[in-house]
């Protein structure tokens, strides 16, 4: 359950140059023959649209010998009919690539989305979810854009090139070697250009990632932020985030301009000297007029694909930045599960921490040992920022610990794999989410295979029965967004009849029942108690309520355990959880 090294801020890391695009190149090569259609119909595109300086360049030396009006009518009716194959080449090509483009970006899609969705949960916890809507929204819709978009056009374009410079050649080999007196303007242009962009696209992808993870902390953090009054904070690194976007662009668009001007100078030195080399040629005839004057069409037609192929140059690095950053999702390790040689002998849930520490910061847990048996129930308890909740998670498997190790009948999760543990440990968090759809396909997420009659069952152990009788449709009725709304007490009675239906060895509940109102806190705690009765079971105490039903309690301040014991041990002890009991009001 190893995670992956993240990037400073949390983020996930980015994929090198090579290994994006090799990964790039195999989604085409999964489709050779709609590779190799595209391929054909835009070289045939790009062949056509050599015709016409061909033939130009012989109609002028046949008006030159004194040819008729019908030779050159003749020439003009080439021209147009390859002008028209040209048109209709270039647009099937384009649909055909659009085609293919669609299809790659949908299958890196669906592996971005596939792999995010089972990424190991300490990944998860230590990223958050703004970087991964960024690569799965911004960073696909660049790529999208650039094959459905401009990638036929630049592919177009590079074919153009070739083929152009091909036929220069064919013309005069002189003529092709004074064309390519504007190649070193276009190489010291680019060499010029791209060390400089590059950095910039790469930054601003993970700008953007920034941004969209304080965009996300803030709008799930809505209440909490309101609740302290630190909206400006917050609206503050937000706009800090997208200030540095913006200087990043226009950044970007000044040195584009500066580009700009050199590829503007490479073009007037090679057109010169392709005009030059034509006139000595033609002078001391070496060389007819027209070829002179289709050498000079070709190099100016020349001017727009290599501009093109330049002057996008950016797009072409800001899909590197983001195949580099969807590559990389796509290719990290999912959810494990490692082969044992026995299972687990038993549920008791044995945690050993020396310490823990989020990415390198002070340790927020240590000294931490605590063995729950069987069957047994243990409560945590204290103030806010005690190291409660930290300690639930690596319990949980979701967190791993960075100086510790946590047990499941003798059997270390990491041995046991992501897979494994999630089937034998389950966690019910404050944060419930319905999703949309009907209450028994939100059910059946924690088993595919319930019936109806132990969705039922379920519901009326987690003291749903009462809400889930008044529906209109029973289990069929459709809940979440666009449908029947839920509390946060009845979504929280959901989440608790999924752990019965997931029916784990080890249930872990962390703070599962805090959005209940004073009204149904007593119901709601009653029915978390009844989902986990003769279960192994660590719950977070929201209530001293329901520390106190519980088997054992562990005191919790500043990371360390430091008070342990029942509750009326503790009670009696007239120690820390005396004093918290006392001004509960009891």
């Amino acid at each position: 359950m190893n995670s992956p090294d993240l990037l400073p801020g949390g983020l996930l890391p980015v994929a090198g140059t090579r290994e994006t695009w090799r990964a790039f190149g195999a989604e085409f090569a999964r489709m050779p023959r709609l590779s190799a259609i595209a391929v054909a119909l835009l070289v045939g595109a790009s062949a056509s649209l050599l015709v016409a300086p061909w033939v130009l360049g012989r109609l002028v030396d046949a008006v030159i010998g004194g040819a008729g009006v019908r030779d050159v009518v003749g020439q003009a009716l080439v021209i147009a009919a390859a002008a028209v194959i040209g048109g209709l080449l270039t647009a099937a090509g384009a649909a055909v690539a659009a085609r293919l483009g669609e299809t790659v970006v949908a299958r890196l899609r669906e592996k971005v989305l596939d792999r995010a969705l089972h990424l190991p949960s300490a990944t998860l916890e230590r990223s958050g979810t703004g970087d991964l809507v960024a690569r799965a929204g911004d960073d696909v819709a660049v790529v999208a854009n650039a094959l459905t978009g401009s990638g036929p056009a630049l592919a177009g374009a590079l074919l153009s090139v070739v083929l152009t410079a091909a036929g220069l050649f064919a013309l005069d080999w002189r003529l092709g070697l004074a064309g390519l007196a504007a190649a070193p303007g276009y190489a010291l242009a680019m060499r010029w250009y791209l060390p400089r962009s590059a950095p910039y696209y790469k930054r601003e992808r993970i700008v953007a990632g920034e941004r969209s993870q304080a965009m996300a902390g803030a709008l799930h953090g809505a209440a909490t932020v309101r609740a302290y009054r630190v909206e400006d904070d917050h609206v503050n690194r937000i706009a800090d985030r997208s200030a540095a976007a913006r200087d990043l662009s226009l950044d970007v668009f000044t040195l584009y301009t500066r580009f700009s001007t050199r590829m503007n100078r490479a073009e007037y030195f090679g057109l010169a000297a392709v005009l030059i080399a034509g006139f000595l040629l033609v002078r001391y005839d070496l060389a007819s007029v027209g070829a002179a004057t289709a050498a000079a069409l070709y190099f100016h037609r020349l001017f727009n694909p290599i501009g093109m192929l330049l002057m996008e140059a950016d797009t072409i690095l800001q899909v590197n930045a983001s195949l580099a950053r969807l590559i990389e999702v796509a290719g990290l390790p999912g959810r494990t599960s490692a082969p044992l040689s026995s299972d687990p002998a038993d549920d008791r849930l044995e945690i050993t921490l020396r310490e823990h520490r989020y990415d390198g910061g002070p340790p927020v847990l240590a000294d931490v040992k605590l063995t729950i048996a069987p069957g047994e129930r243990v409560a945590l308890v204290g103030a806010s920022g005690a190291g409660k909740t930290t300690l639930a998670a690596i319990a949980a498997g979701i967190i791993e610990a960075s100086d510790g190790q946590v047990r499941l009948g003798g059997v270390p999760l990491t041995e046991l794999g992501e897979e494994r543990t999630r089937q034998r440990i389950a966690l019910v968090s404050q944060e419930v989410h319905v999703f949309a759809g009907t209450l028994a396909a939100d059910l059946r997420l924690a088993r595919p295979d319930a019936s109806d009659r132990e969705m039922t069952a379920a519901l009326e152990r987690a003291g749903a029965d009462g809400w889930f009788r008044a529906l209109p449709d029973g289990l069929d009725t459709e809940v979440g967004e666009g449908g029947h709304w839920l509390t946060a007490a009845q979504a929280q009675q959901l989440a608790l009849a999924r752990l019965v239906l997931a029916d784990p060895a080890v249930a872990v509940l962390d703070e599962a029942t805090a959005e209940a109102g004073s009204a149904g806190a007593r119901d709601l705690d009653r029915a978390a108690a009844a989902v986990t009765e003769g279960r192994t079971t660590l719950i977070v105490a929201h209530r001293l309520t329901q520390a106190a039903v519980a088997d054992r309690i562990l005191v919790m301040d500043h990371g360390r355990v430091v008070e342990e014991g029942s509750h009326e041990t503790l009670r009696q002890a007239g120690g820390r959880y005396a004093r918290l009991w006392t001004a509960w009001g009891h």
